[in-house]
């Protein structure tokens, strides 16, 4: 019988082993069919499928018969596939329903490297439904709940070719992030005339300067945004039943997706914003429609934030997610208050030919332009509009006016405790309904008015005193403010593209 073993040596195995060798070591005595037979099942083992996560993508779809198609396009050309897409349309009276069937069945494709992915496409059409965008997301949910992730689109929403491979690859990469928000902004390439270039570029640099701070914090993203967001379906499930719900997103908030990602933070979870998936999302072209969106956003925010209870939303004004809110309105109540001061004192000087000009009130404004344009430069899609929107003062304080009245318009509801349906305005402003974006403007003119006739009742005395102690009073505010800005100016972005 002969012996299958070769030993590379005639000498015994115990001679040539040293008093470090490993008795385990056995290269020397390697059966050439030992081989052959390891080499096969290796081969074998690199034929076999490997386990790949499950996505299913969810598009709620409102009146989206314009932008349906190229939202569908899109996810079809993602280098990574979802498994299946659902578009629940819901309370639509348009051809949204019309356009997205045209998607509906199996879509197959053979990349380049030869790998086969597929999707499913289904449309479902929900018809009247009071949650609205709420309603279609949990009704999206109970169809994907048995996958590995959800994937939340807007029906407005484009991304870049490999945002949901992008998207998979860091949720995938750590057990504790329950979803990941893409990095927003809008294309400004469609619009034309004065006012929507206008606006588009002021909510590009919103966007802006919001993606590049959650960046810089960690990448820690206090609001998953429902544009175009990734979840764990384990951490939705949590989050449902830390909070003894039935779904997801819950109907009484008007910003459920920042009530979510409180939520999800509450269950363990981490929140965040990804450091190279894309997608450009709807924008607001009328100061109508821009009034309606802000005031809904900032008035859950508020929601969110009080202490105590606002209908059935528990406020948590201490919440982790919540601290870069706080802030938010205290930088917007700082802006509003120095703006008016300023404006009060120039007139009040002014009247009684007690202007002296400074050129040191020349620094904020200079300080502010280059912080607008370091934002703009760490724009990865920057165009000649987003530069001229940061080093023209004129567009970028006027973007912040028409912010200041969207957060006094905020507040004001919030403070009234009158019971509104903000969901419903909104819609009907971008259908070119309602004149609440008019309130501000109506409210500063009738303030002017009150103030010019209180003002011309003062004695000479009493105004000089007044503009004594408001002019330095202002003055510390601006320092303050300024070097808040001047500090981000110096922050370094780490390579951060946004």
């Amino acid at each position: 019988m002969t012996d299958l073993a070769t030993p590379v040596s005639d000498a015994p195995r115990t001679a040539s082993m040293g008093r470090d060798a490993d008795p385990r070591d056995d290269r020397q005595y390697r059966s050439p069919v030992a081989d052959s037979l390891a080499g096969e099942f290796l081969a074998v083992v690199e034929t076999l499928p490997t386990a790949r996560s499950t996505i299913g993508c969810v598009v709620p779809a409102y009146n989206e018969e314009e932008s349906i198609a190229e939202v569908l396009d899109s996810l079809l050309a993602q280098s990574r596939l979802p498994d299946v897409i659902h578009v629940v349309v819901n309370n639509s009276t348009d051809r949204t329903v019309e356009r997205a069937a045209a998607f509906a069945g199996l879509h197959t494709r053979v990349d380049a490297d030869g790998v086969e992915q597929q999707a499913e496409v289904y449309v479902h059409d929900i018809g009247s439904n009071p949650d609205k965008k709420v309603g279609a997301l949990n009704y999206g949910y109970t169809l994907v709940e048995g996958l590995d992730y959800l994937l939340g689109v807007d029906g407005d929403t484009v991304a870049d070719p490999q945002a949901v491979e992008f998207l998979e690859a860091e949720i995938a990469s750590d057990s504790r992030i329950g979803g990941i928000s893409a990095i927003y902004s809008i294309d400004d390439r469609p619009f034309t005339g004065v006012v929507a270039p206008f606006l588009i570029a002021g909510q590009r640099a919103q966007f802006a300067a919001f993606n590049m701070q959650n960046m810089l914090r960690g990448r820690n993203m206090a609001v998953l945004g429902g544009q175009y967001s990734i979840f764990s379906t384990k951490a939705l499930r949590d989050a449902m039943a830390a909070n003894r719900q039935t779904t997801p997103w819950v109907k009484d908030s008007e910003v459920e997706d920042s009530l979510l990602s409180l939520q999800i933070k509450s269950a363990g979870y981490l929140t965040k914003i990804s450091a190279r998936a894309r997608a450009d999302v709807g924008g607001m072209t009328t100061l109508r429609a821009l009034d309606a969106q802000q005031v809904k956003w900032n008035y859950g925010a508020i929601e969110l934030m009080w202490p105590g209870q606002r209908g059935d939303t528990k406020g948590q004004p201490f919440h982790p997610n919540l601290r870069l809110r706080w802030f938010e309105n205290l930088s917007m109540a700082v802006n509003a208050l120095t703006r008016v001061l300023f404006l009060v004192l120039l007139a009040g000087s002014l009247s009684i030919d007690a202007f002296v000009f400074s050129p040191v009130w020349l620094i904020p404004p200079v300080v502010a332009v280059l912080l607008n344009l370091r934002i703009a430069l760490s724009m990865r899609d920057r165009g000649w509009k987003d530069v001229l929107f940061a080093v023209l003062i004129l567009p970028a304080e006027v973007y912040m006016w028409v912010r200041i009245g969207h957060f006094l318009r905020a507040w004001t509801k919030f403070a009234s405790r009158k019971q509104v349906d903000n969901w419903d305005a909104q819609a009907k402003a971008e259908r070119g309904g309602g004149h609440g974006y008019l309130t501000p403007l109506l409210i500063a003119l009738a303030v002017v008015i009150a103030m010019i006739a209180i003002w011309t009742q003062l004695s000479p005395v009493v105004q000089s005193s007044i503009l004594w102690v408001g002019w330095p009073v202002l003055g510390v505010i601006t320092v303050l403010q300024t070097l808040g800005m001047f500090g981000k100016l110096v922050r370094r972005h780490h390579g951060y593209q946004v």
